[in-house]
């Protein structure tokens, strides 16, 4: 206890706390979204415990993590070469690893998974009929337990990235608990008014099967050590998000007005 309160004396800590919950909460948007839209592919009355159980799950899988850090930063160890070079970048350099670690193959796993879980969502929100092909899986096929096998997938991957993340920032083992429960409860209380306005508006729906698009994407690239920059993928879904924001507020006017004059 004595060890803790001497902890948490220094200003440095705090501010590496402070960081660490942002970063944490930042980084679970990702998360929630993909529990947000698989969740409401269920009936109404099983979404709320696939949201809880799933948001559960998550800080049980990080908690765990952060019990092995040790095995978790042998993650990162290359556990194989392809002998390949990439094309040279501007100082010379591969402008890919050909080196890859178990966090490289989780992230591409995961990566790829989400990808092509995102490109059959929208197949299915475009086409209301889909046709006999590769995507052709019925809307009400989806069951509570497939449900959570599927956020407990995503869980791993956004967990691992979760994690590391915070061992890259700090080395002190309470900051990085208090920074991920701090974060999952965040999740926990924003996971039911999210689901709700995504399934409210239509619009928004594809926005985060988008959304989650792109950061599959970024996450095979990052499993292949092409990293890009957090900053500009949050920036690009803030500004999406906020032009969505405005349209959303517009239509809502404007059916506010159209109401008005038919009342009249």
């Amino acid at each position: 206890m004595e060890g803790l309160i001497a902890l948490f004396s220094e200003p440095a800590v705090w501010a590496a706390l402070v960081t660490l919950v942002v970063m944490e909460v930042v980084l679970g948007i990702d998360n929630l979204i993909f529990i947000s839209i698989l969740s409401n592919k269920l009936p109404e009355s099983q979404r709320q415990r696939a949201r809880r159980i799933g948001i559960g799950l998550a800080l049980v899988m990080r908690l765990v993590l952060l019990s092995t850090i040790a095995w978790l930063v042998g993650l990162t160890a290359p556990v194989f070469d392809l002998g390949l070079s990439g094309a040279p970048g501007p100082y010379g350099e591969p402008t890919f690893e050909t080196e890859f670690s178990w966090r490289d193959l989780i992230l591409i796993a995961g990566g790829l998974f989400l990808v092509w879980k995102a490109t059959k969502e929208i197949h299915h929100n475009a086409d209301p009929h889909p046709n006999d092909d590769m995507f052709d899986v019925g809307r009400g096929t989806l069951t509570f337990g497939a449900a959570i096998v599927q956020i407990l997938l995503l869980d791993l991957v956004f967990s691992v990235d979760s994690i590391l993340t915070a061992v890259g920032m700090t080395k002190h083992l309470p900051v990085m608990v208090i920074a991920v429960v701090v974060a999952v409860l965040v999740m926990l209380f924003a996971a039911d008014p999210m689901a709700n306005f995504i399934n409210e508006n239509p619009t928004v729906v594809m926005l985060a099967l988008g959304f989650l698009l792109m950061i599959g994407a970024v996450l095979i690239a990052d499993g292949f050590g092409v990293h890009v920059p957090k900053g500009y993928i949050y920036t690009a879904m803030a500004f999406s998000a906020g032009v969505e924001g405005l349209n959303i507020w517009t239509r809502r006017r404007r059916d506010a007005a159209a109401a008005r004059k038919q009342a009249a």
